[in-house]
């Protein structure tokens, strides 16, 4: 189990050939990457802000919970911090397992338990104003079906 939180940008594909590297006892990796996403046309920047220490526990009591729910031979949680333009990676997660059907379940309740509660704040910046982002209802109703 691997948790980094880093201000530095990440080459996923190397990220990705680095956590499939010689395992040969799994059947299944499962990779997803978040971009900054600029819906409107208007975002120049984020900026994401947290708290250390505080976040990466939070984000190994996420990963723990996960592995305690799927049997995974391994995960990766990679999520960036300070100012990123749209288009940039924000984070990524990789699951390893036996079986696809782990790696898919543990890497879809990652990425939902992340959005919704690992500690970041983010503030999305544009030519005249800056405002923080909202918890969003679609994101607090996705967790339910974790139970």
């Amino acid at each position: 189990m691997e948790i980094r939180v880093q201000e530095a940008p990440f080459d996923f594909g190397a990220e990705c050939a680095r956590f499939a590297q010689g395992r040969e006892g799994i059947g299944a990796v499962v990779t997803f990457c978040g971009i900054v996403r600029n819906d409107g046309g208007q975002m120049q920047a984020m900026e994401i802000e947290h708290y250390p220490g505080m976040t990466e526990r939070a984000l190994r009591q996420i990963a723990e919970d996960a592995s305690r729910r799927w049997a995974l031979a391994d995960l990766l949680i990679l999520h960036r911090y300070g100012r990123m333009r749209p288009g940039e990676k924000i984070m990524m997660v990789a699951t390893a397992s036996t079986h696809r059907a782990d790696a898919f379940a543990a890497a879809d309740f990652l990425m939902d338990y992340l959005k919704s509660r690992a500690p970041f704040w983010k503030k999305e910046i544009s030519a005249d104003s800056a405002a923080w982002v909202a918890a969003k209802d679609a994101d607090e109703a996705a967790l339910e079906r974790w139970g």
